[in-house]
Parts: C-alpha cells; structure tokens; sequence
C-alpha cells in the first residue's frame, strides 16, 4: 500500500510541476494557430525552391504537431511541390519539438536542455533533409511516384474562407476572432491530441521514478554511448509526442541517465515510430525512409555526445535541477493548473467520445 501511495504521489508532482508550463505552450500555440496565415508554410516551402530544407527545419521547431499530425501537414507541402528533402526535415523538426514542448523542458529539466532541445531538433532535421535531396531515389522504369492527394489539404472555396490569408472582410481577420479561433484550436483540438499522451507520459515517468533504482543507469548501463544507443532502440519504434515525452526523459534523468542519453531520446521517440516509417516509406520512397531513420539515430547520438561534452565543460548537472526544482514547495498556481489540464483533458472524453483524438491514425 505504501509504493501505492508513493506512486501517485510521484505522479501528483510531476503534474503539478509540469502543468502551468503546458498550458502557457498551449496558449503559445493557440497564438501561433489564430494569428500565423494558413498558407504560411505553404508559400515558403510548396516548391523546390533554394533552402527550403533550411526553412523547412525552421519553420517546424515551434509548431505544436505530433508525429502523426504532421503527416498530413508534410503531405499537403509535397503535393505542392516541396522537395522530398524538404518535407522530411518539416517531418522531423515540427513533432521533435514545439513551443508547448519547450516551456515543459523548461520545468522538468534545465534551462540549458530547453535551449539545446529545438536547436538539436533544426540540426537533425536539416541533416536528414539535406541527404534525402543529395541522394535522391532514381525512379523505376514505368513506376508512377506515389502523390498523396488523400493527405492534401482541403481548398476552401473563396467565400467560404475564413483564415486571415483571404479578403480582408474575413470575419477571420478581426484580431478577437483570431484569437479565439487560436484558442479554440490550444484548449480544444490540441489538449485532445496530445492531452492523453502527455498523461501517459506522466504515469509513465512515475513508474520510472518509483521503481528503478536511484543509480540504475550508473551501475548497469553507464552514460556514455551505450545509454544512447539504448535511447534510440526504445526510441525509435516507441510513439510519444514531443511534450509527453518530457516526464519520461526526467525522471530517467533522476536515475542516473546522462543529458546527451535524455536530448537522445527526446529527438528519437518524437520523430518516429513504426507508423510514421510507414507513411514515409509509402509516400517518399524507402531510400528517403532509411535516411529518415537512420540519420535521426545517427544525429541524435552525436548531438547527446556533444550535450556531455557542453555539459562537463559547463561543469553543469541536470541531475541537479531537477533534485532542486523537486525541493520547492508548489504555490496555487501550480495546483490551479494541474486540477485546470485534468479538466480540459478529461472533458474531451466527456460526451464527445474523443472524436477528434480517433481521428489520428498513430492513436
């Protein structure tokens, strides 16, 4: 009975922890969806134009998507004629990281992770997208190259527009209606997408810091190489999104696990699962599907043994932080949050039977 008690304990702290700087993200993120064009994206990167990869990088880093919401996105730039390189670094950079994801790095690791984290995520995702356009698939002979028309996004009819990319007399263009459409979008569609998963993640790092022992890492696995190559392993196949997987990579932190092993799997587990190689294989190739993975495992593991190395030199410890961020008594704020997200997660199972959640194929 005791563990019992101590488990959810564990899991009450993090949330509080973690829940007022999920829901600033989640405000960040309504703000991006209200006021940011529609078409934004598209025009930059909807043709092969010079540094597409570049931008295609940047331009994913602060979208709050997970790795299956951005297939459809990343689908819609390809049939509008962005390189195959392009739309891969768009698929790696936008579910690694997000604006929701960076504030709760901020709050359960370190101010030097929350820095590294996006900048990891625009590296490895221009490496990937620079090697898919510097060795593309020759096609074969009679073969048609796969055009996913299905993934397109829709076009509205003039009159029906409204997003702040048509006429002026949009309804869309008025500055409250923006923003409450941006917040409809953060409280409503978003907290259903990855309102779950950050949940289970939660759980997920309680279990972790209830179970496995304090110097697990140290003892078993060490915190050099082979702790990453683990990361990646369980990475790789694993579906989380960028936000859930936060707690997760905490509280292995707090066993021991070293900053490049936690930056590892916070690259790794966002950006792929089996689902996500899939789609990928079927719609860009499976050369472009190899470089997809591999240059993530590859990337990220040489961007961990980097974080070590900044790290040592700093003489910093993110094993530290989050001993001291834990020692701190929570204010009202931090209770206010956590009952307010379990309220806004919980009422998108409440007499909506999780529709829009269904609608993603990874769930």
């Amino acid at each position: 009975m005791e563990i019992v008690i101590q488990y959810f304990a564990e899991v009450w702290d993090i949330l509080l922890e973690a829940a007022p700087y999920v829901l600033f993200g989640f405000f960040v993120a309504g703000l991006l969806k209200g006021f940011l064009p529609d078409d934004f994206v598209a025009r930059h990167l909807g043709s092969n134009k010079k540094g597409a990869v570049v931008k295609a990088s940047m331009f994913g880093v602060p979208l709050p998507l997970c790795s299956c919401g951005v297939i459809p996105a990343a689908a819609g730039l390809r049939q509008q004629g962005a390189s195959k390189g392009a739309t891969t670094s768009f698929m790696i950079s936008t579910p690694e990281t997000g604006v929701d994801s960076i504030a709760i790095t901020y709050a359960l690791l370190d101010p030097i992770m929350t820095i590294v984290r996006p900048v990891a995520a625009f590296i490895s995702a221009l490496t990937a997208g620079t090697l898919v356009d510097m060795f593309p698939e020759k096609p074969k002979p009679g073969k048609v190259e796969f055009t996913p028309l299905n993934f397109a996004p829709t076009t509205l009819k003039k009159e029906e527009c409204t997003s702040g990319c048509c006429s002026s007399k949009s309804t869309g263009s008025k500055f409250t209606e923006k923003f409450m459409t941006g917040m409809q979008f953060a409280f409503g569609e978003l907290v259903a997408d990855i309102g779950k998963w950050l949940l289970i993640g939660i759980l997920i790092a309680a279990v972790v810091s209830t179970f496995l022992p304090v110097t697990f890492f140290q003892e078993y696995v060490g915190d050099g190489l082979l702790s990453m190559i683990l990361m990646v392993v369980i990475g790789v196949p694993m579906y989380v999104c960028a936000t859930a997987s936060t707690p997760i990579a905490a509280a292995l932190a707090l066993k021991g696990l070293s900053p490049g092993g936690a930056l590892v799997f916070l690259l790794a587990g966002p950006a792929t699962n089996a689902a996500t190689i899939t789609v990928v294989a079927q719609t860009l190739g499976k050369r472009v599907a190899f470089i997809y993975v591999s240059s993530i495992a590859v990337t990220s593991v040489i961007l961990g043994l980097a974080v070590n190395w900044l790290y040592a030199k700093l003489g910093l410890s993110v094993f530290s932080w989050i001993n001291d961020v834990e020692a701190h008594q929570h204010g009202i704020i931090a209770y206010v949050s956590a009952i307010l997200l379990l309220i806004l997660v919980g009422r998108q199972y409440v007499g909506r039977g999780n529709q829009h959640g269904a609608s993603c194929g990874c769930h």
